[in-house]
């Protein structure tokens, strides 16, 4: 088989991809490349819901809070709706878990093979004012098939994703996922209706001097964080560029592209970080790594972390390696 080279100018879509790579990579089965499929095309409606929103008010509020207490848009309702639907068709989807809502939908309890974690709609509190928004998905495989209580082998580490990825609502529509050899990013022609490749193996550029962090929380900030604070803001440090845009995703894809860290360390309002383990951060970190970039908590590797509880949040700190280590150095 010939090696697969990358060209901007292929017309190469996620189908085509994922065909070429299939007898390369162990992770990806012809099951794991359906499951993505289901994925890609909930995201297209939700792509052309965010376009319409002026139009439609998919931006407005529903008048109820998600488990996490955050006011609702209809817009997460319908992409959550969205994304079970076209998941549960699958017959090798056993449970899927959304950040919506508060317990897993059991598709299957003794069959199945694959777990779905996503946050539906990352952002939305961003909508009504035109900023970039995000589906978060992230997918291990069950441990076992005989089990009492479903979080039995629901709360995996983040080590056990074999797929992880989002997709960006904004000027285009972007998909970025790993399956674990490389990250690759393919973004939404919306005259063909498909994903086409527009970048492969990517990898944070080098020296990025980009710091992403809400510096509207830094009264509470540990001061370790605040002696980091000042080092990229010196001239000694060259200096570094504030960019912070409220959207998870948006802030880590700039930083992905562009080179840098993205910081949301713990607060007093959320003394256990405000990121969520398994819809965020997990997805977020085996991206990062695939990226030769590193994802921490402050302390150890995100993907290290043994969940508790299926919303359980942590704080994070994701980027270009020698940046992730320079802020350990001040915070540890």
């Amino acid at each position: 088989m010939l090696p697969y080279k990358s060209s901007k100018s292929a017309l190469t879509s996620v189908e085509q991809f994922l065909m070429r790579e299939y007898s390369e990579n162990k992770n990806l089965t012809g099951e794991l490349a359906l499951l993505l499929s289901g994925i890609t095309l909930a995201s297209k409606h939700i792509a052309n819901h965010v376009k319409r929103d002026g139009l439609t008010g998919v931006s407005d509020k529903t008048n109820s809070t998600n488990v996490h207490g955050e006011e609702v848009k209809k817009l997460d309702e319908l992409a959550d709706k969205m994304l079970i639907e076209s998941l549960g068709l699958n017959a090798d989807v056993a449970i899927i878990s959304s950040e919506e809502n508060e317990n897993p939908v059991i598709l299957q309890e003794s069959g199945g093979k694959y777990i779905i974690f996503f946050d539906p709609l990352d952002g939305s509190s961003n909508l009504n004012v035109g900023i970039s928004v995000g589906t978060i998905f992230s997918i291990m495989e069950k441990t076992k098939q005989s089990y009492t209580d479903p979080l039995e082998i629901i709360l995996q580490p983040g080590h056990r994703q074999i797929a992880a990825g989002y997709i960006m609502y904004g000027s285009s529509t972007v998909l970025v996922f790993t399956t674990g050899k490389g990250v690759h990013m393919f973004t939404l022609d919306p005259h063909v209706g498909d994903y086409l490749l527009s970048r492969s193996n990517i990898t944070f550029p080098e020296n990025g001097k980009c710091f992403s962090i809400n510096e509207g929380n830094s009264q509470s900030f540990s001061e370790g964080y605040h002696k980091w604070l000042d080092y990229v803001k010196s001239p000694d440090a060259g200096p570094y560029t504030a960019r912070y845009i409220g959207s998870l995703v948006a802030d880590f894809h700039r930083t992905l592209i562009q080179g840098g860290i993205f910081v949301y360390p713990t607060t007093k309002k959320s003394p256990e970080g405000k990121l969520r383990l398994m819809y965020e951060a997990n997805p977020i970190a085996f991206i990062a790594e695939q990226a030769n970039g590193m994802a921490i908590d402050g302390k150890s590797r995100i993907m290290e972390i043994q969940p508790h509880s299926l919303h359980q949040r942590v704080p994070l700190i994701v980027g270009e390696k020698k940046e992730v280590n320079k802020i350990l150095s001040f915070i540890s």
